[in-house]
């Protein structure tokens, strides 16, 4: 890739531009790739020179190197987003634990300060929907070796992946003295109960006993025999040697030990042994507490199947220290069933509200425009892309627009005073947004050519967390509807008045809005007389 400043002849054309400008009316973003109009535009503006990179032959633009780069690393339950300016991220696919192998992954990012490679920490316990690594280019392309030597060096596809937890079959045996209280088993019982349903794990067998090697023997035979995948010993007094009362009833039951104690506190005092294939833990005392302790980090892998022996503790020496650090938040509830959210959560709102006074008598929303009402071109096109929830905003003759939906799956949402302009029906979606939903794109009900696919574009451009919280679609260089607007902006919105809509707040936030091309003029094509309806209805035929 050549990068620098050009001369604004005809060479010019097909550079990648390398810093916004606005020429004639027009704003060319950082990335925008220069058309001869755009050439002759900037030459009638007096651009003798501009900063820009050109490909050579064999690079490869960022987006399509962002999305080869995740698709080699990307393995079992992970998801895979779409590329937006040299960034592809993934995310979980399912409750687990990140399995990346870290060493390698710093050899990789070392092949060519061209591509990074970021994510969550080795073992990070990850909820379905959680981001858990982030691909970029940094320049605007890859060069085709350095992308030939990620996937030489990376070997078997699938380095980053999720672990998912599994409904295993746990059994806890706990040993007692004379003195011991039925309430500290009480409590020891049910926290490891909350910590294993956390997992989806259960809690099969439960048993108490003497503390004693030969009861302790007798007590894991029994889970064995009942088929438990995980044997967990809490002993009524802390082991302090491998010849102790757990660990010598563990190889009286037939079992080995593997490794006591681990670099972690609290948690030092744990017992990793095995019988055959099932994992048996002896608990250290800390883990009567429901905080975060070296338990956890084992108890993770356990029932994600992920192996644990000797080197495996050792490593988690550095970091380890977990004195001041508070319990873990859990995973968000979620139905059976349910898809996991993946990225920023984005709603639809439509609106449907206004009286199209230029129609004339007319509601020209329940006008047939290819043999559907026009409004229902808006909302279909809502629910096939990647909105949720679906929000129409009625106002004017809100009961035929109702029934011109049918059942479609959709909520309505009224706004009483739409009469008072575009601004009260947007006042009245953003107000009626569900708290789970990070923005929402803004669509009018009379734009019949926006489909599916332009929304997904937009979704998949939209992140507030980087800095992208508004959308804007454009064709050759000029913004269209609909707009995507981050709920940051709600307050704002809640302000507005007139029928000007929102086109004051985006002008004002250009730091943060994010510009889709497109190819066509469906974002400028809405219906507002009799004649454009006539040429729609015949277009549609």
């Amino acid at each position: 890739m050549k990068f620098g400043r050009i001369g604004t002849d005809s060479a010019a054309t097909g550079a990648i531009l390398a810093h916004a400008l606005s020429v004639e009316g027009r704003r060319f973003r950082k990335g925008h790739v220069l058309t001869a109009d755009d050439v002759a535009a900037l030459r009638r503006a007096g651009h003798e020179t501009i900063v820009a990179a050109r490909l050579d032959p064999d690079d490869v633009p960022e987006d399509s190197a962002a999305e080869e780069i995740a698709t080699l690393i990307a393995g079992p339950m992970t998801l895979q987003r779409e590329p937006f300016t040299g960034r592809v991220n993934l995310y979980a696919d399912a409750d687990g634990i990140l399995v990346v192998d870290a060493d390698l992954l710093a050899r990789l990012n070392q092949i060519d300060e061209a591509v990074t490679v970021a994510t969550l920490a080795p073992y990070a316990r990850v909820e379905a929907g959680r981001m858990i690594a982030t691909i970029k280019i940094i320049p605007f392309a890859a060069a085709r070796r350095t992308l030939d030597a990620w996937r030489t060096m990376a070997g078997v596809a699938g380095m980053v992946r999720v672990a998912a937890f599994a409904p295993r079959r746990v059994a806890l045996v706990m040993t007692r003295f004379e003195a011991t209280k039925d309430a500290m088993l009480d409590k020891t019982e049910q926290v490891v109960r909350t910590r294993l349903e956390s997992f989806g794990a259960r809690l099969d067998v439960v048993r108490t006993v003497p503390h004693h090697e030969d009861s302790v023997a007798g007590a894991v035979a029994e889970a064995l025999a009942a088929g438990c995948d995980l044997v967990l010993l809490f002993g009524a007094s802390a082991i302090t040697d491998r010849g102790d009362v757990l660990p010598a009833g563990i190889v009286a039951a037939g079992g080995r030990i593997e490794h006591f104690g681990m670099p972690v506190d609290p948690g030092n005092l744990l017992l990793l042994g095995r019988h055959d294939e099932t994992p048996v833990v002896a608990l250290p005392g800390c883990a009567r507490s429901p905080k975060l302790n070296g338990f956890d980090w084992v108890l993770e892998r356990l029932i994600a199947g992920v192996a644990v022996g000797s080197t495996d503790l050792a490593r988690l020496g550095a970091g380890g220290l977990l004195q001041e650090i508070h319990s873990r938040p859990q995973p968000r509830d979620r139905r059976p069933g349910e898809r996991p959210k993946i990225g920023p959560s984005v709603a639809a709102i439509v609106l449907a509200a206004g009286q199209s006074r230029r129609m004339g008598a007319a509601n020209k929303l329940l006008e047939p425009v290819g043999g559907k009402p026009m409004v229902a071109h808006a909302v279909d096109a809502a629910l096939a892309a990647a909105c949720d929830p679906v929000l129409v905003v009625t106002g004017h003759q809100a009961d035929q627009v109702r029934a011109a939906l049918g059942d479609r799956a959709v909520q309505f949402v009224d706004s009483s005073d739409y009469a008072a302009g575009l601004s009260a029906s947007l006042r009245a979606g953003y107000a009626a947004l569900p708290e789970a939903a990070d923005g929402a794109i803004v669509m009018l009900g009379d734009m019949p050519r926006v489909g599916a696919a332009l929304l997904d574009s937009m979704i998949a451009a939209f992140d507030p967390r980087e800095g992208r919280a508004i959308v804007v679609p454009t064709y050759r260089g000029k913004r269209g509807n609909p707009v995507l607007i981050g709920r940051e902006f709600a307050g704002d919105i809640a302000a507005l008045k007139g029928d000007l809509g929102a086109r004051h707040l985006i002008a004002e936030n250009d730091e943060v809005t994010v510009e889709v091309p497109i190819d066509g003029d469906a974002i400028f094509f809405d219906i507002d007389t009799p004649e454009m309806l006539a040429a729609a209805s015949e277009g549609s035929d």
